[in-house]
């Protein structure tokens, strides 16, 4: 399945299923789930970086144990809107899973979703160590859920 606005994903979707939010790090995949009415975003986990195909299978076995029907992928714009190295880099790791049989997935902008759950972190006085225990997963719930905002609007 190739990549796919969010609007066209809408149109793929069952009338409910869970989706799954990726933030893709160098170092981590930051794991988030929808419920399957698809309202809520919920952290779920992370999955350390390894190689391509350790990575891929970690990942597509997560999808498979939620039954998850699509995935929402965080695309690191630059702030001026152009793709860098790091969206280059999302793009090409989502093209290798697409041929394994992966489930249809949309891009959407994660501009600075890093950023604002670092912020809500610091602001719960959460620890330098917990921060970094718990930023990837929650800034796919962050991707996730404005995926969802927008897919209720469409």
């Amino acid at each position: 399945m190739h990549a796919t606005t969010l609007e066209e994903l809408a149109a793929l979707l069952p009338p409910k299923g869970r989706l799954m939010g990726l933030d893709l790090g160098t170092k981590t995949i930051g794991l988030a789930l929808s419920d399957v009415e698809r309202r809520l975003a919920s952290p779920l986990d992370t999955i350390g970086r390894v190689k391509f195909s350790q990575d891929a299978a970690a990942l597509l076995k997560r999808a498979a144990d939620f039954d998850i029907c699509a995935l929402v992928v965080g695309l690191p714009l630059n702030m001026d809107g152009t793709e860098g190295p790091r969206a280059q880099a999302t793009r090409a790791f989502m093209r290798n899973l697409s041929k394994l049989a992966s489930p249809p997935f949309a891009f959407w902008d994660e501009r600075l979703s890093t950023a604002a759950v670092t912020r809500e972190l610091i602001a719960q006085n959460a620890s330098r160590a917990k921060r970094a225990e718990v930023v990837d997963r929650m800034a796919a719930a962050y991707i996730l859920q404005g995926a969802l905002d927008r897919l209720k609007r469409l």
